[in-house]
């Protein structure tokens, strides 16, 4: 996989390198604790899918400008600030891998750590007079917020359908990842109707993205997060809802009534990942993802072909081959 994403960032490599150091400049701080707990953010930083989006996508629209660069900042460091507080939310003490800055340094200090990235995205983007990014993204992160609490509300009850599980992770996910492709878009051109369609094209992937997420938990690979463990936090992804659309009522009692009451015990939750593969719950969302899939692509295909083009059809690819 990593050679694909070698592939995929050749057209924008050198500029993804001068991101990373202007970045880290961006996230320093003069109090010593903060700027340790920046560091340790910064070396244990993601494949940074959403930077690669917003510069292949100012390069899909025109050339990459400083706009460009302040456009992936804003998005990065509102993006970790959502990550370290979705932590204390989850009381998730993993993150790539590492120990979350909760587990590190407690929820106190974890989440005042997530206002001062939000702080510094927000005057990044006054201080250089981003006003139209900084709404963009603000609407991303307003989103994600709403999605997250739409699906806290729905767990409560366990009666979510098939089409509010969309709205969800289309505010969760998807936003951020639109937010990131119409920032990039706007950052290399002034047409609107140019910066709404890679907004949607970003959306389309975005919700391929959060799909392929869901299916993890269904999975048997190692991805640092356990299987099941949707199951165990009563978080209703697609496989599920089909699956209690399609099964006889007395399953559908006893895997709600898991799902509910019995979500700790490894054995029931097996026992749910076992109803959905038998009732077509995993090839049905694999079926979605695909389509999402497909009409990225055809958004794609709006735009004049280059090398920027080519690398996005990869990346989009890569959001649903990936095994991580």
């Amino acid at each position: 996989m990593s050679k694909i994403l070698d592939e995929i960032k050749k057209p924008i490599l050198k500029e993804l390198n001068s991101f990373e150091d202007k970045l880290k400049e961006s996230m320093k701080s003069n109090v010593v604790l903060l700027d340790t707990i920046m560091n340790y953010i910064v070396q244990r930083k993601g494949k940074q899918i959403r930077p690669m989006f917003v510069f292949l996508t100012a390069r899909l629209c025109g050339e990459v400008t400083q706009a460009t660069y302040d456009a992936a900042s804003l998005v990065e460091l509102l993006h970790t600030a959502t990550l370290v507080h979705d932590d204390v939310v989850d009381e998730s003490y993993q993150r790539r891998g590492f120990l979350s800055i909760n587990a590190v340094w407690k929820n106190k200090i974890a989440v005042l750590v997530g206002d001062y990235l939000l702080s510094k995205g927000l005057l990044l983007s006054v201080e250089n007079g981003r006003f139209s990014m900084l709404q963009i993204v603000s609407n991303a992160v307003k989103d994600m917020s709403e999605g997250e609490l739409l699906q806290i509300e729905k767990a409560r009850r366990l009666d979510i359908k098939e089409e509010v599980y969309y709205e969800i992770i289309r505010q969760k996910t998807a936003s951020l990842i639109s937010s990131a492709c119409a920032c990039g878009a706007a950052s290399s051109t002034n047409d609107e109707k140019v910066i709404q369609q890679a907004k949607m094209l970003g959306e389309k992937i975005g919700m391929a993205f959060q799909i392929k997420d869901d299916l993890f938990d269904y999975g048997d690979a190692e991805i640092g997060k356990p299987r099941g463990i949707d199951i165990k936090e009563r978080k209703m992804t697609l496989p599920l809802i089909y699956t209690l659309n399609k099964c006889e009522s007395t399953i559908k009692k006893k895997i709600i009534n898991i799902v509910k009451n019995e979500n700790e015990d490894k054995d029931k939750v097996r026992e749910v990942i076992a109803y959905v593969k038998q009732y077509g719950g995993i090839e049905y969302t694999i079926q979605k993802m695909n389509d999402y899939k497909e009409e990225a692509l055809k958004i794609l295909d709006t735009f004049e072909a280059n090398e920027a083009s080519n690398s996005l059809r990869l990346l989009i690819d890569y959001t649903i081959s990936r095994e991580v």
